[in-house]
C-alpha cells in the first residue's frame, strides 16, 4: 500500500510543481493606487479647502489672484486657524469700501463656512449695523469690521481708534486704505509711507501677537471739469503700499493689479457695471466680487501653508 502511494506521488509531483506560479522577488506596483500617507499627513490633507476663481471672464489684463508673502509672515496665523483650538480673530479696518460692510462681510461669512461659525452669534450685517462680531466663547473664526468713510490710515492713528482695535485682541489685522490717499490734492509717497510706518509701529507694539495683511485700493475715477477720468494717482499709491509691504516684510494683497492694473482695472469695473455713479464706490455686486476675490486669495495662501506641512 505504501509503495503504491509513493509511486503515485512520484508521478504527480512534476505536474504539481509546474502548475504553481513563480513567486516574484518584489511585488509589482499598482499604478491605480496613490501614495500612502501617515495619519498626520492625512489630517493635513483633510484641511485643504476647495476654491474656485470668481474673476469675471470679461475682465482684461488680470493676474494671478494671490497674497504675496515671500517671508511667510502669515505662517503663525495659518497655524492658528489650522489648529482652531480657540477663537481666531481677524480685524479688518479701512475706508468707505470697508465701512459699507458688503466687501468684508462676504469674506466673513465665507470664512465662517470654511472654519466654523460657532465662535460668533449669527446676525445679518448691513450698512446700518455694527461690523463688530458678538463672540460666544467657542472656538472658530471671529471677523470684526471697522470702517470709516473718507478714512486714510492716519484716521485710525488716534488713541481711541487704536484702543478699539487692540481691545479686540486680533490675530490678524487687515489694512485696506489708499482710495482717499489717491484723492488728496498733493499726494506725497514719502508722507504716505511716514503715516503707514507710524500707524503700523503702534499696532505692532500694542498687538505683538498679530499678523498683518495690507491691501491696495481697487481703483477709482476723479473729476476733471464736468467729466470723470481715471485717477492717475492710484498707481503711485499702489506702488507706495507695495514698497512699504516689501520693506516691512508684510503680506500684500494687490487688488488693483489683480483686476487689471493701471491699464484696465478701472475699465474692467466700468464695463462690468460695478461702479456707483461717483465711480469711486461700488455697487453691491462690485463689493461682493471684491469679497470673493479676497477669500480666494486667502484660501489659496492657507492651502499653500497646509501643503508645506506635508513635505
Amino acid at each position: 500500500m505504501n509503495r503504491v502511494i509513493l509511486v503515485l506521488l512520484s508521478f504527480l509531483l512534476p505536474f504539481v510543481a509546474k502548475s504553481q506560479d513563480v513567486i516574484p522577488e518584489k511585488a509589482s506596483v499598482d499604478e491605480a493606487s496613490g501614495p500612502i500617507y501617515s495619519s498626520t499627513a492625512m489630517e493635513s490633507l483633510m484641511k485643504f479647502i476647495p476654491i474656485s476663481s470668481p474673476m469675471p471672464s470679461l475682465f482684461k489684463d488680470t493676474v494671478s489672484n494671490m497674497i504675496e508673502d515671500p517671508d511667510r509672515s502669515l505662517d503663525s496665523f495659518w497655524s492658528k486657524i489650522s489648529d482652531m483650538h480657540r477663537q481666531v480673530r481677524i480685524v479688518h479696518i479701512g475706508d468707505s469700501h470697508v465701512r459699507g460692510h458688503v466687501f468684508p462681510y462676504v469674506m466673513r461669512k465665507l470664512l465662517e463656512e470654511d472654519f466654523g461659525n460657532d465662535a460668533v452669534i449669527d446676525y445679518e450685517v448691513n450698512y446700518r449695523t455694527t461690523g463688530i462680531a458678538t463672540e460666544t466663547g467657542r472656538a472658530g473664526i471671529v471677523y470684526h469690521i471697522l470702517g470709516v468713510n473718507g478714512a486714510t490710515c492716519q484716521t485710525f492713528n488716534k488713541p481711541e481708534m487704536v484702543s478699539e482695535i487692540t481691545s479686540l485682541n486680533p490675530d490678524l489685522i487687515i489694512l485696506s486704505f489708499g482710495t482717499n490717499e489717491a484723492h488728496s490734492r498733493n499726494y506725497s509717497s514719502t508722507e504716505h509711507i511716514c503715516q503707514l510706518d507710524k500707524f503700523v509701529k503702534i499696532l505692532k507694539d500694542k498687538c505683538n501677537n498679530s499678523s498683518f495683511l495690507i491691501t491696495t485700493p481697487p481703483g477709482a475715477y476723479t473729476r476733471s471739469g464736468r467729466s470723470r477720468i481715471i485717477n492717475s494717482k492710484t498707481p503711485k499709491v499702489v506702488d507706495t503700499v507695495r514698497n512699504f509691504a516689501n520693506n516691512h516684510r508684510m503680506a500684500l494683497w494687490d487688488l488693483y493689479d489683480i483686476v487689471g492694473g493701471e491699464r484696465n482695472a478701472c475699465r474692467n469695473w466700468t464695463n462690468a457695471g460695478m461702479y456707483q455713479k461717483d465711480k469711486i464706490h461700488f455697487t453691491c455686486e462690485g463689493y461682493k466680487l471684491q469679497g470673493l476675490l479676497l477669500h480666494e486669495a486667502f484660501i489659496k495662501a492657507y492651502n499653500d501653508y497646509v501643503a508645506t506641512k506635508l513635505n
